[in-house]
Parts: C-alpha cells; structure tokens; sequence
C-alpha cells in the first residue's frame, strides 16, 4: 500500500515554538486580515452602493476585492488558528482545499489584473470607442474569463500535484500547503509532469505581464501628451499603482516558485510567501481607494448620508 494512501495530515510551517511568539504572530496575521478584510468590503459597498462607479474600471475592481478576500482567507486564518492552538496540523483534504482555492484565487487574480490593464489601454489611447468596446457584456465576459481560467489552472494544478506519492515526510516548510514544499514530499520523479506544468503557467503569465507592460507604454506615451497637468495626474495615478501590484505578485510568485527548494525552512521562503499571498490583498485596498479620488468622494458621500439618516431617525 501506498504511503499516499494512507496519508491523512500535513505539518505546517510554524512561526516560533516559543508561545509569546507565537501570540505575537496571531496578533499581527489577525490585523493583518482584519486590514483585508475591511479594506476590500469597503470597497465592496461603496462602488455597489454609488450609481457614479458603476463603471467597467470599478466592476473589474469589484472582482478583484472579492478575489483578494477569498485568497487572504485561504492562507491566514488557518496559521492563525494553528499559533492559538499550538498546533502545526492540516488535514489532507484541508491541505488539497487550500492549493485548490489559493491558486484559484491567485490565478483569477492575475488574469484579471492583466484585464484591467486593457480596460486602462482603451481608457486612456483610445477614449472615443471606450463604450463601444469595454461594454456591458464585454466586461462580463472578461470578468468570467478570468473566474474560469483560476478554476482550470488551479484544477490542474491541484490534480496533478496529489496524485503524487507523498513519502519523503509530511512536513510542509510553510505557512500554508505550496505546491513547490508540497513536490519536495514526492518519493519518485512523477513530480516532473507537476514542474512542467508550472513552467508552463510561467510562460504564460510572462506573456501576460509583457502584455501589460507594452499597454502601459502606449499609455504613458499618450499621457504625456495630454496638456492638462491635472489629466496627467489622474491617469498616472490609476496606472504606476496597478503596474506596482503586478510586478510585485509576479516577482514574488515567481521567486517562490521558480528557485530550488531546500530541505529545510528558509525564512527567505517564508518572507516571500508572505510578499505574494498576504501583501497583495491588503495593498490593493489602500491602492485603489486611499489614492482614488472617486473612491474617496463616494466614501465621503455615503458617511454623510449615514449620518444624516440616523440623525433624522434620532429625531423622529
């Protein structure tokens, strides 16, 4: 019989054994989520509830808090869990769960940032057939693309990485099940087939970002020849933060995937892992609302109008 088989749990990562330590990190991870958590149903609510942001470049911003928040919830609460608890404990089908929904999440996620990057093309280069082209039933199809395309890959991907025989240890070297700690686990070269696979999203996802990058020229291109210094403003500001978010998920996801794997933990492995699965979904919030001029001022909006109704409720 296999040792797959019978295989019913994993060890995570834990942050320190020392228990003030680890009070420490369920501390810093639960604000860490709370910050998410609020950051991205802030977003949620005030773009659902302001008729003004029903617009393609806000639908596609919808998605993608709902995308950070289902990816954040993934990771976080399970290792914040284990440190209360003292434990270093997944279940298997919590750990096959995890892979699944992460990078379901992740891939959606990036898929969409690359859209949005074609929202922000014909936005700015080309204004006129903005409507025509990023129409209602455009955007919901790229939005769905984007759903689908992390349903196939992470489907793939967490297919083809627990049909593997697992009997080096079940000891995972992170925070979180990963399928580079996962295929260290594997007892033959079947993980071969999984590391093809994940070049292959590699390439892929470096076609993405080329694409980004060329649609960000073009749109720097065509702001610097916009007279208005406030125009210019505008455009820089919903460009250079959406090109940071994506070069920092790329280059971290990358590095994490990509490098050779240890026997043992690295507190670089560690750090990186936190880089590209905690950061982004807490900086996308603060990057797209607390720079946003219109994110601002329906924030605003809607808190007077909250003040205002109870204050009439108070004096009836």
């Amino acid at each position: 019989m296999s040792k797959q088989t019978i295989l019913t749990e994993f060890l995570l990562l834990g942050f320190s054994d020392v228990q003030e330590l680890q009070i420490l990190h369920f501390v810093v991870f639960l604000l860490i989520f709370l910050a998410a958590l609020m950051g991205n149903l802030l977003i949620l609510m005030v773009v659902a509830l302001n008729h003004h942001l029903h617009t393609p470049m806000y639908f596609f911003l919808m998605n993608l808090s709902i995308l950070d928040l289902g990816s954040i919830s993934v990771t976080i609460p399970k290792s914040m869990a284990n440190s209360l608890t003292n434990t270093r404990v997944i279940s298997y089908p919590g750990c096959v769960a995890q892979v699944f929904l992460f990078f379901l999440f992740t891939a959606a996620d990036f898929a969409l940032l690359t859209i949005m990057a074609y929202d922000r093309y014909v936005a700015i280069c080309q204004p006129l057939h903005y409507e025509s082209i990023m129409n209602r039933g455009a955007c919901v199809q790229m939005a769905a693309s984007a759903w689908i395309t992390g349903i196939v890959y992470s489907s793939l991907h967490t297919g083809n990485t627990f049909r593997l025989h697992f009997c080096q240890s079940n000891v995972i070297n992170q925070f979180f099940c990963e399928i580079p700690q996962l295929l260290k686990l594997a007892c033959s070269d079947s993980y071969l087939s999984e590391i093809g696979l994940l070049a292959f999203s590699v390439f892929l996802s470096l076609n993405c970002f080329v694409f980004i990058i060329v649609s960000y020229v073009q749109n720097f291109k065509t702001v610097l020849r916009i007279p208005s210094e406030q125009g210019r403003h505008k455009a820089f500001s919903t460009c250079l933060p959406h090109l940071t978010v994506v070069s920092l998920l790329l280059s971290t996801g990358f590095f994490a995937y990509l490098k050779s794997t240890s026997n043992s933990a690295s507190g670089l492995d560690l750090m990186v892992a936190v880089l590209y699965s905690v950061v982004p979904p807490v900086m996308n919030p603060i990057i797209y609302s607390m720079r946003n001029m219109e994110i601002k001022a329906a924030l605003k909006k809607l808190i007077v109008w909250r003040l205002f109704t109870n204050k009439k409720v108070v004096c009836h």
